[in-house]
């Protein structure tokens, strides 16, 4: 048998179906050796394939002496830690990166984005909103919709309160990992499976979806959507936003390369190159029409930005006389301030 794609051990919340609603992997695991593949074959009696497999005391058991063996000592220690558990577990063990079939694998695979071992786009997600459950996410934990209203009620004869703080498919990343080297504002605005590459600051009304990030350093005061990564040294200022392929992008990339800035309440539906600029409340999509200038400032030719995707060094504004949307060579990088960027 192949070595596995990934690997983890899991414990999570099911409804009173038995079906799972959410999974916590302590330490999701990325191309694990041979040796630690065939002690989880042994282990679980895994068979191929991608899978997600009920965990009880003897397989734990088993499966930490195999983890052992087979030098997988922080693994076997998480598998050891489980047994104690009140909650389900499980293992979810992909043979490949192929569409995610079962929660416990797509929140595998969200794991492994937001613990920066894979970077947006580099594992397959379709078909994941198809798989995850919309879920009640509550001070209790996650909560079955349909169980919502019993929940809500047994606790109010408790005389306590069922805070819901949202609902969706998606929970808070820092939930279930806190990258090192970040500073993030507002949590509930961080999606598991966002990518936070270490210095970046994510101030209040930022916004990173999953499947999404940063390398970082960089400051976020706009929205990430999904699919969309800023490289190192950007800025995306208050209220920008960036087209996502989840909203209106279709199957184009967006992304912000390497000392970008997005002016305040600007936007983007192309992908930007290195050292780019976009003015304040400019919204640039693919279909916008752009006069280049030269270094004089005379025009040269009418085109649209889609002509422009991912070029470097070019500053897009509004003339303010005009109103027409113009592009010239960007002269100015932007340096971002060293001691506002210091996560540690």
């Amino acid at each position: 048998m192949s070595n596995l794609f990934s690997f983890g051990l899991g414990v999570g919340t099911q409804n009173s179906k038995g079906e799972w609603l959410e999974v916590f992997f302590p330490q999701p695991a990325l191309n694990p050796s041979a040796e630690v593949t065939a002690a989880i074959t042994e282990a679980l009696a895994y068979s191929g394939g991608n899978q997600a497999i009920d965990l009880d005391a003897s397989k734990l058991d088993a499966l930490a002496t195999a983890l052992d063996a087979a030098g997988a000592a922080e693994q076997a220690t998480i598998a050891r830690s489980l047994k104690d558990s009140e909650r389900p577990l499980v293992a979810a063990v992909l043979a490949e990166d192929a569409a995610p079939s079962s929660v416990p694998e797509g929140y595998l695979k969200l794991h492994l984005i937001s613990h920066r071992l894979v970077k947006p786009h580099g594992v397959v997600l379709d078909g994941l909103f198809g798989t995850l459950p919309n879920v009640a996410w509550t001070n209790q934990g996650a909560v079955d919709l349909a169980e919502l209203p019993e929940r809500q009620l047994q606790a109010r004869l408790k005389g306590e309160l069922l805070d819901v703080d949202c609902v969706d498919k998606f929970p808070k990343m820092t939930n279930y990992v806190v990258p090192a080297g970040v500073r993030i504002a507002h949590t509930a605005r961080v999606r598991l499976g966002a990518y936070i590459g270490e210095g970046t600051t994510i101030m209040h009304e930022g916004f990173v979806n999953f499947n999404a990030g940063t390398e970082g350093p960089g400051m976020i005061e706009g929205r990430i959507s999904a699919g969309v990564f800023v490289g190192k040294g950007s800025d995306l200022g208050g209220g920008c936003s960036t087209m996502g392929t989840l909203s209106g992008g279709g199957n184009i990339v967006i992304s912000v390369g390497d000392e970008c800035l997005l002016g305040a309440n600007a936007g983007i539906g192309i992908p930007l190159g290195d050292r780019c600029t976009v003015e304040a409340g400019l919204y640039i999509t693919a279909g916008t029409k752009v006069i280049v200038l030269d270094d004089t400032g005379a025009e040269v030719e009418k085109i649209k930005a889609r002509d422009l995707a991912g070029k470097s060094d070019l500053l897009f504004r509004r003339n303010s006389i005009t109103g027409a949307i113009e592009c010239k060579t960007n002269k100015s990088a932007i340096a971002l301030n060293e001691e506002l960027h210091a996560n540690n």
